[in-house]
């Protein structure tokens, strides 16, 4: 099917931070499957990212000014930081059939679904990623080697707060190889493209 033929959809992916949502959505556009939704914040770039494609890195007063000039579909404080959604990111992409995926928290994620946007409750479709254990969540999160103890320490404990939040999400995906939760992501993705209220 054309993408001309239907909007595309808006997939949000959330999960405690360790899940391997930020890497599912990363592999969807660099595989062509899908655009990745990159997310504005005020935290600091962590060795590697990139401005602009790794995130929109900006401070905090631009931020601010940003979402008293409407620029934002959604943003939220997380970890002592903000982060949000730009609609530069998001509208025109699905208004021309083109999927969108967002990796967002479960505030962010709660917050667009409430949105009375007629093409963003269209295009919508959510999915939460459970890590297989607590401690398997905090192994990898030890691994990334990105964080301090102090940093990991609050996002284990956040991490809690968010995996009882579940059952707000339509899918649920219980992480255990990264190449399984691929094909699962991908699968759901392919489903929702079926959808004939999507159609034009």
């Amino acid at each position: 099917m054309n993408t001309q033929d239907r909007l595309g959809i808006l997939y949000l992916v959330s999960g405690p931070s360790g899940s391997g949502k930020t890497t599912m959505c990363r592999r969807a556009a660099d595989t062509g499957l899908a655009k990745y939704a990159v997310s504005a914040t005020t935290r600091a770039p962590r060795e590697g990212e990139i401005d602009g494609t790794s995130y929109h890195f900006l401070t905090v007063e631009d931020f601010k000014q940003k979402i008293a000039e409407g620029e934002f579909i959604e943003y939220a404080e997380v970890h002592g930081n903000y982060y949000g959604t730009l609609k530069s990111e998001v509208v025109s992409r699905l208004q021309e059939g083109v999927d969108i995926v967002m990796d967002i928290d479960v505030q962010g994620a709660a917050i667009i679904r409430e949105i009375q946007d007629e093409l963003l409750q269209t295009c919508l479709v959510d999915l939460f990623v459970m890590p297989p254990s607590e401690e398997e969540l905090e192994s990898r999160l030890r691994n990334r080697c990105t964080d301090s103890e102090e940093v990991i320490t609050l996002r284990l404990q956040n991490s809690i707060e968010e995996m009882a939040r579940w059952q707000e999400y339509t899918y649920l995906l219980l992480s255990g190889d990264k190449e399984t939760d691929f094909n699962t992501f991908q699968n759901i993705l392919f489903t929702e493209r079926l959808k004939v209220r999507r159609l034009r």
